[in-house]
């Protein structure tokens, strides 16, 4: 009974925040959105309902933090050359008897340095930085052989030039597995709002929420485990007004242009929501990963262009105590980030 009492209180705690989070985000602490490890970009930079004990996964959904990370050590570092912009991470767990499995993560984002101008566009030669960066401290636990709890407490930080601010956001999250290899996570992200704001204006004071479902299965005669995910359940309307008309029909008899129809905007907005990504094993040692993002294709990329916006791909090596994560991002028509993470399993020493 306490067991299902545990896993009731989380999943309320994931609907009630639907009515918690009513404000929109001011879309700021980046280092609580953006996915901090090549394999969970490779798939899809969402909660991963997989449980096979690799820390990466932890930041996006604690529920998966388990005694099969123990004293395990992951170094993060992502390079966009085309920006310049760098982002950073570090990992470790460790797990206590009768506490639970623990794992703390530090990111850090940087900008790059940018230059001073007055008002007509006039230099002097002099800079200033530009940076995000979080704390976060996870707690996971095992109720059963089906199901798995977890929370993150987290800490982000923002630093514009003169400018500080910092906020207090929570995770909690919920996996389920079932006897024929599917996976099921539901986790509500960055609840929580800022607690102070020094020398900048942001008129939106809470953190960026979402409200994620996610699926996994792991075929039984191929050694490949389809993802498939719902994103931002708790905002549907994923559509904006676009000015320059990009994506509406030109009639050149009238001059006018002809807006979608509402099935149309139905199912984009369905599309908007979802992401499909697969992770194949290649013997014991080398894993492949792609993922498919529809709203950041439609966002990011241009409508006449063909380009591989909203893809991600990338692959794994193991190699005893160590595993090397690679992955590319095709998030914009200008570049791709590249993300590499090193896991090292210190209990093998």
């Amino acid at each position: 009974m306490k067991r299902t009492i545990y896993i009731i209180c989380s999943l309320a705690l994931s609907i009630i925040t639907l009515q918690a989070q009513a404000q929109v985000s001011n879309g700021l602490y980046r280092a609580l959105t953006d996915a901090n490890s090549a394999r969970v970009v490779a798939l899809g930079g969402l909660p991963l309902p997989v449980h096979d004990g690799d820390l990466q996964t932890a930041v996006f959904n604690p529920s998966a933090i388990s005694p099969e990370m123990n004293n395990q050590l992951t170094l993060s570092y992502v390079g966009d050359f085309n920006l310049g912009t760098n982002f950073a991470t570090a990992q470790y767990s460790h797990t206590f008897e009768k506490l639970g499995s623990f794992a703390t993560s530090v990111q850090y984002y940087n900008y790059g340095t940018m230059q001073y101008a007055s008002e007509s566009g006039q230099t002097d030669g002099s800079t200033f930085n530009v940076s995000d960066y979080a704390v976060t401290l996870g707690w996971g636990r095992e109720l059963t052989d089906k199901w798995s709890i977890g929370a993150n407490l987290k800490y982000a930080g923002l630093q514009y030039e003169s400018g500080r601010a910092g906020a207090l956001g929570v995770d909690v999250a919920a996996t389920y597995w079932s006897y024929s290899n599917w996976a099921f996570t539901l986790a509500a992200r960055n609840i929580g709002r800022q607690l102070y704001c020094q020398e900048m204006y942001l008129d939106n004071k809470w953190l960026p929420f979402s409200l994620d479902f996610m699926a996994s299965k792991k075929l039984d005669h191929l050694p490949l485990t389809i993802i498939l995910g719902y994103k931002d359940i708790q905002h549907w309307n994923k559509l904006f007004d676009d000015p320059l008309h990009l994506y509406d029909t030109y009639d050149p008899i009238t001059g006018e242009y002809a807006t979608p129809s509402k099935a149309s905007r139905f199912f984009t907005n369905l599309g908007c929501h979802l992401l499909i990504g697969g992770e194949m094993a290649i013997g014991k040692n080398l894993f492949l990963r792609a993922s498919y993002n529809y709203e950041t294709h439609r966002e990011m990329g241009v409508p006449e262009a063909r380009s591989l916006v909203g893809f991600s791909a990338g692959f794994g090596i193991r190699i005893k105590a160590f595993q090397i994560d690679y992955a590319r991002s095709r998030n914009n028509i200008v570049g791709s980030p590249n993300f590499l993470t090193l896991r090292v399993d210190l209990s093998k020493f």
